[in-house]
């Protein structure tokens, strides 16, 4: 199954295959309402602030009309003092409505990023190995980190402003007209250019939007490699090659982040044009109307005020506007990763095929190739015995990995059935596969926290021992001595960087971690590459003691770690071969392929 993630150029189409051009508040609430669910007391009680604070913004040029033509053209100051103190009430009222609103969708923001986040790693951490195979780390730590937090300013800043500037235009459109239609009109023709440009641009705007988050993404995975390669790139003296790839990096990201950014701002003279238009077009025509006595200077300073209550908050929904477009970009690339579904799902008992077999794991017929990649394997016919060694051999690239991966269903074939106790491996649990089968990699993963926190990571049986009782358990399995090369014993720190222990002192870890399980099978790949003889010859006595039912798996280059092997697989160019004896296999790896 391919999981490449779109990090290119945008498809001119959004995740549910419309065109941009059919981008609408709509479809935006449509993609960016079920985020809300949650939150609706917090939204009630910031959309009732909002519509008070916008109530207060429409009534003072009322208030303030009436004062010219009542109070100042009789010169009674007492009632301008009470007028005063009116509109004193009505700024404090809008001014804690604000307050509450600013609270309340700051809550929403947070708590939206909040989810989102524990949502997006949720499902990061139920999709398979070949999804991390196929999508840069720091692509994905950018959807985790930046999408999400430009949803969370969308929603703490933009979302309340964009209902309150949408209440203000409403409410001072209705009253431009009801107080006189002729002027009211007049003053909103320059309103209808700019909703055109707003519709036709709002589709390129998100395209701007979602390439600037494409290229961050791309920089941070560049970042991500350079920062984790570190050592090999000082060691091979190559730091102009990943300064040159961030450099191309960084300069794509730049010309993304202009184009975002004049994409963003740059209607904004247009809005502020179109509003200088209509107070001309209200002062010019409002003086004609008060020469011939249909109009009251109180109320042409009144439609002056409406007319910037109308066209300043239209401005800045300019700004809201490109933020939605940002928005919804950041949620399409945040939706790719939430669309997606693991593959190997645990199959019902019911629907699997069993048979009946001796062995521990069967082969029947399995194939395998990577996404747009080569065959691995083809129809590969497979039986291992239980509590037998095996030893998978063969040249570099020929697929010994990926046969041990099959193995521990880290893959599911693309053809064929892998069979562990003669029922179809995907019938079992995540769980229970994990209790019986174990892995040691090369370059085994540690968590932060101790070797003991490691040790038993996963297994609900020794984290429920003290640590008497796991030292004793460790030493029944002949670790004791191993034990002595870790400075404070269990509670030495580690760390997912691995600074705090030697390469070999993590396979040792990884060593205990798989064997204090006793799986049933248990593959070792490469696991003795960065240990000393002398403590590869402890592992292999450790090994010995493992249940006689337990069959392990080895990869190994070196031929003295498979000698004591029962049998010898020969893996490449897609087929397994039984080799048989140790000369054969030697043979067999000299000449690169499968013998006749």
């Amino acid at each position: 199954m391919d999981y490449t993630l779109n990090t290119g150029e945008h498809t001119g189409k959004d995740k549910d295959g419309n065109k941009d051009g059919e981008s609408s508040l709509g479809l935006a609430w449509a993609s960016l309402g079920p985020l809300l669910k949650a939150e609706k007391l917090n939204i009630s009680i910031a959309l009732v602030a909002v519509l008070i604070s916008s109530a207060a913004n429409l009534l003072s040029p009322v208030i303030i009309a009436r004062v010219i033509d009542t109070a100042l053209a009789t010169h009674n100051f007492g009632l301008v003092l009470r007028y005063s103190a009116l509109l004193l009430v009505v700024y404090l009222i809008g001014l804690v409505a604000q307050y509450i609103q600013t609270i309340r969708m700051g809550t929403v923001g947070r708590g939206v990023l909040f989810s989102l986040r524990n949502e997006l790693f949720t499902k990061l951490s139920s999709l398979p190995i070949a999804f991390f195979n196929q999508n840069k780390a720091g692509d994905l730590i950018s959807r985790v980190n930046n999408d999400t937090d430009k949803l969370n300013q969308f929603f703490s800043q933009a979302l309340m402003q964009f209902f309150g500037n949408f209440f203000i235009i409403v409410g001072a459109g209705v009253l431009l007209v009801v107080l006189h239609v002729r002027l009211g009109l007049a003053a909103l023709l320059p309103a209808l250019g700019i909703l055109i440009i707003t519709q036709l641009s709002g589709a390129w705007v998100k395209r701007k939007s979602r390439a600037g988050l494409q290229s961050l993404g791309s920089m941070s995975g560049e970042i991500q490699e350079s920062l984790a390669n570190f050592k090999v790139i000082v060691a091979f003296n190559r730091l102009d090659y990943f300064r040159e790839k961030f450099r191309e990096a960084n300069e794509i990201n730049y010309k993304a982040s202009v184009g975002a950014g004049i994409a963003s701002n740059i209607f904004t003279p247009i809005y502020t044009f179109a509003s200088n238009i209509a107070q001309l077009i209200v002062l010019g025509y409002g003086i004609v109307l008060i020469s011939h006595g249909q109009l009251t200077i109180g109320l042409l300073v009144g439609y002056l005020l409406y007319v910037t209550n109308f066209y300043n908050p239209l401005r800045q929904l300019a700004s809201v506007w490109s933020s939605l477009q940002l928005a919804l970009a950041s949620l399409d690339r945040i939706g790719e990763v939430l669309e997606l579904e693991s593959n190997l799902h645990a199959l019902p008992a019911e629907q699997a095929k069993t048979i009946t077999t001796t062995g521990l794991l069967t082969f029947e017929d399995v194939s395998f190739a990577y996404p747009n990649g080569k065959q691995v394997l083809g129809d590969v016919n497979l039986t291992l015995e239980a509590g037998k060694t095996y030893a998978l051999v063969g040249p570099t690239g020929g697929g010994k990995t990926t046969t041990a991966s099959l193995m521990a269903r880290l893959y599911d074939p693309t053809k064929g059935t892998v069979y562990l106790e003669g029922r179809d491996i995907r019938t079992y649990t995540d769980t229970e596969r994990a209790q019986k089968i174990g892995f040691i990699l090369q370059e085994p993963f540690l968590f932060s926290g101790t070797v003991r926190d490691n040790i038993v990571y996963g297994n609900t049986e020794l984290m429920a021992l003290t640590e008497v009782e796991l030292l004793r358990r460790l030493s029944a399995a002949h670790f004791d001595r191993l034990m002595e090369r870790f400075t404070d014993g269990l509670e030495t720190v580690t760390s997912a960087s691995g600074d705090t222990l030697s390469l070999g002192q993590k396979q040792l870890v990884a060593f205990m971690r798989a064997v204090l399980r006793a799986p049933d099978l248990l593959i070792l790949d490469e696991a003795t590459a960065n240990i000393d003889t002398v403590t590869e010859q402890l592992l292999e006595d450790i090994l010995e003691q493992l249940p006689k039912t337990t069959t392990k798996v080895i990869i190994a280059h070196r031929l003295n770690t498979i000698s004591s092997a029962d049998d010898i697989f020969f893996i490449n160019g897609g087929h397994i071969t039984e080799a048989g004896s140790m000369d054969h296999a030697v043979e067999m790896l000299m000449h690169g392929k499968r013998s006749s």
